[in-house]
């Protein structure tokens, strides 16, 4: 079976030469390549969030396989749910990297193969251009989460450093997050420095306390806390916030708005 794109023509072109025209656009060329082990990027529509994706994967060196932690907005499937068919896009089919898959869920038993958590979620799905464009045959794993306690989040991000660290790093965990949700730009900047902060830290647990302290509205905090575990575990030491905005500057209104920020972790 092919994973057929649930959100094409709304929050990224539905047409494939557009949809180039505009990656070009919002990948720009970069000469220095970082050999990442995890990175946060936005899964707002493209005319919102992706100049901020664009720039954290122009910086990334292509890598084979790259494994998408996203949040579960539509509340199907399992807690933590993969799945093992191809994805298509307007520029192709990406194949899902089933070895790693195999391994990961060998090692965590928590997450299952579960497709109806896939079909209808956006935030992985609009990483995968992205992927695309900057590492053409790249293999994906992507995995939906939907809560998960201390020990479980553990769990699952031992099995993907073990399974990434038995293939010499030849993948990257690409957490798909927005940040704080419809406030004003100023709550909505104060909140989100507190969260990045504690990325930037490598602090996973950090992360997890504040955002929940603090009510921060970062819907994909739970998988950026897995990656950060996960990056640490495969010896990643540093953090870079690569950029940060909001929707006020495409929509004009910073009354209400989503924060959106782009961190490599290496």
């Amino acid at each position: 079976m092919v994973r057929r794109p649930a959100v094409a023509g709304q929050f990224y072109p539905g047409d494939k030469s557009t949809l180039l025209k505009e990656l070009e656009e919002m990948i720009p060329e970069c000469a220095e390549k970082v050999d990442a082990m995890g990175i946060i990027a936005p899964h707002a529509g493209y005319m919102y969030s992706g100049a901020v994706a664009g720039e954290v994967y122009a910086k990334l060196k292509p890598k084979s396989t790259y494994v998408i932690l996203c949040p579960n907005h539509s509340g199907y499937g399992a807690q933590f749910a993969s799945s093992a068919e191809s994805w298509s896009t307007p520029l192709g089919t990406v194949e899902v990297d089933n070895e790693l898959l195999a391994e990961i869920m060998a090692k965590a038993p928590l997450v299952k193969e579960d497709r109806t958590a896939h079909v209808f979620e956006h935030s992985a799905e609009v990483q995968v251009p992205f992927i695309q464009k900057i590492s053409p045959g790249a293999r994906i794993v992507p995995i939906t989460i939907q809560f998960g306690n201390a020990p479980e989040l553990a769990e699952v991000a031992d099995a993907i450093a073990s399974a990434i660290l038995k293939k010499r790093h030849y993948a990257v965990i690409v957490a798909s997050s927005d940040m704080t949700h419809y406030e004003s730009r100023s709550a909505a900047g104060r909140k989100d420095r507190m969260a990045i902060e504690k990325v930037l830290e490598l602090d996973a647990e950090g992360l997890l306390e504040t955002v929940e302290k603090q009510r921060i509205t970062m819907c994909g905090y739970v998988p950026s806390a897995i990656m950060l575990m996960s990056a640490k575990k495969m010896g990643a030491t540093k953090a870079e916030l690569v950029k940060y905005t909001d929707s006020g500057e495409a929509t004009g209104d910073t009354s209400q708005v989503v924060g959106y920020a782009g961190i490599i972790v290496y």
